[in-house]
């Protein structure tokens, strides 16, 4: 509770001019997306539609999708590609997206630093930096000692752990989406991008309502999604409808200027939530909050029908 009152007063001292902007900014992990580039004829059509936005946006990347298909170069211009946009920031997903609370602290570290080396030399090659490090199925360790340990490695190599507040399952909307899509029903797939839009934008509300009430002001979002098909065909819609909302898609790196994420995440499970719940003083709280998301059971039970046909 201290904590919290303590972060009230900062932010309410810091934003005092500004308290009613809302902001968000847009990360995407598991980039570059190599299978549906060469299904679309080498183009990424998810990196066009974010040229065509003009928008800041965060890439958070894993090397072993350079390898996934036979165009070894085309696939290795494709991440210059991305890490060469002016707006584009750059962050280490690892090299092959493991679990660190089940692959522990010597093989994770491997993977970290192997999922660097093509990036290393990109970001030179522009000027830019590596940053930022997200977790793959944002799992920090199973226990507070391997959140420990892999937090004070990550410290040595300067990388800032990326967060963030609002994630709205795309990867599995994706999935039934591309189902859809294979088998030749547009229809379907059509409904479920719409599903996908208006659950995000209800998660957004959600997040946001949930900030107001602990902290007592908007805050600086930050999106988590994915570099997939049904981004590249709805993000687009998401992002015209926030701005209408009056959202402003800011970068990563000023979302993180925002006082919340000074807090310290004592959140010591794998579990990937929000980490406006891991800053959360008792699970209690986190639960209530919980219970009030936005209902997720229609695409959670498609997606488990499909695996199970």
């Amino acid at each position: 509770m201290k904590k919290q009152l303590f972060i009230i007063i900062l932010s309410f001292c810091l934003y005092l001019g500004s308290a009613q902007q809302k902001s968000i900014s847009i990360t995407i992990d598991d980039v570059p997306n190599t299978t549906k580039y060469q299904k679309h004829g080498y183009r990424s059509l998810l990196l066009n539609l974010l040229d065509s936005l003009d928008v800041p946006f965060t890439i958070f990347i894993n090397e072993d999708k350079i390898f996934k298909t036979d165009a070894v170069n085309r696939n290795k211009a494709l991440l210059e590609s991305w890490i060469k946009r002016d707006r584009a920031l750059i962050g280490n997903h690892t090299y092959s997206h493991p679990r660190y609370s089940d692959v522990g602290l010597n093989s994770f570290i491997q993977d970290v630093e192997k999922g660097e080396i093509l990036t290393k030399q990109y970001i030179a090659k522009y000027g830019k930096d590596l940053a930022y490090f997200r977790f793959p199925f944002n799992d920090l360790g199973k226990d507070s000692i391997q959140h420990t340990q892999i937090r004070e490695y990550l410290k040595l190599k300067n990388y800032i752990i990326a967060p963030f507040t609002v994630e709205s399952s795309d990867w599995m909307f994706d999935f039934v989406y591309q189902h859809y899509l294979d088998n030749g029903e547009i229809e379907k797939a059509k409904a479920i991008g719409k599903q996908y839009v208006e659950k995000t934008l209800a998660m957004v509300g959600f997040f946001d309502e949930m900030a107001r009430s602990l902290y007592g002001r908007p805050v600086k979002h930050i999106y988590l999604c994915h570099d997939n098909a049904i981004n590249a065909d709805y993000l687009r819609e998401i992002i015209a409808q926030l701005k209408q909302d009056d959202y402003k898609v800011v970068s990563f790196k000023e979302s993180l200027t925002d006082p919340i994420y000074d807090q310290e995440n004592s959140y010591y499970k794998k579990w990937g939530i929000s980490w406006l719940y891991r800053w959360m003083d008792t699970q209690g709280e986190r639960v209530r909050w919980m219970k009030q998301e936005p209902d997720l059971s229609e695409i959670q039970g498609t997606y488990q029908q499909i695996l199970e046909n």
